[in-house]
């Protein structure tokens, strides 16, 4: 039998076990909608926004490890959702998106609607496809999920005209594909790996250095295994939070531009820093040629293009890090004895002086304007034994989360890192919520980056996803007005939000709960009272407005030249402010 293109997307999704899909109709892909409607195997859930349909799609592929799906229309559908495969690109992460396209015979005509989806998609996508042809939908269609999920994972586009949706094929799905010039390779080199062990056995400081890629591959137990059999410090980039476990002794937490003093002291300090799945990207390297200037490197990625790219590189190891990690196990397991721990005690003593040198700390006066770290410690402390997924937008509050909030788990941790994109987190917990339904779903968000979707809170309420929204709200772009209190001289332009609207009503509005916490006293019982709630929900948190997050490494600088809190001179001019909202351009002044 013969089946439109149409019905072909459906039936390929289907065998590659797609049950949720986030998207926004238009012209050109009304028939492949019209055939989704009438099934009832995969979930088509309607967003607000295309970005918001990329965005959810990211996060229902970070929580799952499966490949996120999104379906928009020609023109500005495709123009709208390329953010979120620029984002999805940055960080890796498996993304199917599917495009309409203007007839196969006016394309290049500047037909209503028409864009160049290819040309568009190029930079940021992992590959791409047109497909001319319905007779070639299906093989496309297992390509992009092959390419999307296999090797160092990313986004695929695949762009159908309305007319390959219209027209019939016989319907042949591949159970596999093969693609000439694209191998990735799984297993290290086994020379290589016995000379990594060899110098993590005789390194007297030695330090982990995780970037995303462990969460990627699986790789979390072996890791921990490697960790524990010779005690070494775990440092972990913001993508990694979670694949080691955040309050284990030898965690450091996150490294880089506001990690903890320690992680970037340790580093810094190392004979051999062993990166997995990391690609030293500039806000965890800071000034390159002084990034761990007294250690070797050891690099295993599954991308060759990420080696020696940013620094040198004394041991390369290209494969998956699960496989490579589990043979470099193997071989310690057979050597390590208990001299390792003797030999790395100096390291250790140093490592936990740092720790209590500078440690995290703010300080919260019950009277005074709540704090953001308050705040972001109550929650983690008052839902860390329901699992949860923690979503964050982009800004000081996703830092603050990332300090504070410490996940055991992987894939419990959302955010946008490569491309810091304002607007990812309440979509991307929505996605997650999809893909969980019954789990605890957090998005911490600030006042700024929540506007730049707040529409998606329409999908949430009519989908029931009960994600649990909290705004970090300080009425500033904060990390934008950070900057400009130290490098700026507080001159803050065009950084303050001077109509920031009453989320209460907002929530209200659309149809979900709005909670307030305005005080110190009632950070905790509104924390309760949304977490009992099975709707989508809104807290707004007023807190202090000119909080800022340390440590800090300045742009292009060390890692272990840190700002670790307001200089005097800010601190002076703070004290003598004009109360925010007298003047949207206010100026700090002494």
């Amino acid at each position: 039998m013969k089946l439109t293109g149409a019905e072909i997307f459906v039936e390929c999704l289907k065998r590659e076990g797609v049950k949720t899909i986030f998207a926004l109709p238009g012209g050109v892909v009304l028939k492949i909608f019209d055939i989704l409607h009438q099934q009832k195997d995969i979930q088509v859930i309607l967003t607000r926004h295309e970005q918001g349909a990329g965005h959810m799609a990211e996060g229902y592929a970070k929580a799952t490890g499966k490949a996120g799906v999104a379906l928009v229309t020609s023109g500005p559908g495709m123009t709208n959702v390329v953010t979120a495969l620029a984002d999805a690109y940055m960080d890796s992460v498996p993304l199917v998106c599917f495009t309409g396209q203007v007839s196969t015979s006016l394309i290049g005509n500047d037909a209503f609607q028409e864009a160049d989806n290819i040309g568009l998609s190029r930079p940021c996508t992992k590959y791409n496809f047109l497909v001319k042809d319905v007779n070639d939908l299906a093989v496309t269609i297992k390509e992009a999920f092959y390419v999307a999920t296999t090797g160092r994972p990313g986004p695929v586009l695949v762009d159908i005209p309305k007319d390959v949706s219209m027209n019939k094929a016989e319907f042949k799905y591949p159970g596999s594909v093969s693609i000439r010039g694209y191998n990735p390779t799984y297993d290290g080199n086994k020379w290589q790996i016995k000379q990594a062990a060899e110098a993590i056995t005789k390194a007297k400081k030695p330090v982990l250095y995780v970037g995303g890629g462990v969460i990627f591959s699986g790789a979390s137990e072996e890791l921990l295994e490697l960790a524990e059999l010779c005690q070494i410090p775990v440092d972990m980039t913001l993508m990694a939070l979670g694949a080691f476990p955040g309050e284990h002794p030898l965690s450091m937490g996150m490294m880089g531009m506001h990690g903890t003093y320690w992680a970037n002291m340790t580093v810094h300090y190392s004979d051999l820093v062993i990166a997995v799945g990391a690609r030293f990207d500039d806000r965890v390297t800071g000034k390159v040629s002084e990034f761990c200037p007294h250690a070797k490197v050891i690099h295993i990625d599954i991308d060759p293009t990420s080696i020696r790219k940013n620094v040198n590189v004394d041991i390369p190891i290209v494969g998956d890090c699960k496989r490579v990690l589990r043979e470099l196990n193997q071989i310690l397991k057979a050597t390590v004895n208990g001299e390792q721990k003797e030999l790395r005690k100096p390291w250790w003593d140093q490592i936990n002086e740092w720790r209590r040198a500078h440690p995290l700390a703010y300080e919260q006066d019950s009277q005074g304007p709540i704090k953001p770290q308050h705040l972001i410690k109550r929650l983690y402390e008052l839902t860390k034994d329901r699992d949860p997924i923690v979503a964050t937008d982009v800004g000081q509050h996703q830092m603050w989360t990332a300090q504070y909030f410490k996940l055991a788990k992987p894939r419990r941790w959302l955010t946008s890192g490569g491309l810091g994109t304002m607007g990812f987190g309440f979509p991307a917990a929505m996605g997650a919520q999809a893909a969980f339904p019954d789990q605890l779903v957090l998005c911490v968000a600030g006042d700024g980056s929540f506007q730049m979707n707040t529409q998606e809170l329409a999908t949430a309420v009519v989908n029931r996803l009960p994600v649990k929204v909290f705004i970090v709200n300080n009425r500033y772009h904060g990390m934008v007005r950070q900057w400009q209190d130290l490098f700026y001289e507080g001159r803050y332009a065009s950084s303050y939000l001077d109509a920031t609207p009453d989320f209460i009503k907002l929530a209200d509005a659309y149809g979900a709960v709005g909670l307030r916490a305005a005080k110190v006293s009632e950070v905790d019982d509104v924390i309760k009272e949304a977490l009992a709630v099975n709707k989508p929900v809104l807290v707004d948190v007023p807190v202090d407005q000119y909080e800022n997050c340390y440590p800090m490494i300045p742009a292009g600088g060390c890692n272990h030249e840190m700002i670790l809190a307001d200089p005097p001179e800010l601190k002076k001019k703070q004290a003598g402010v004009k109360v925010a909202g007298e003047d949207k351009d206010t100026v700090l002044t002494a």
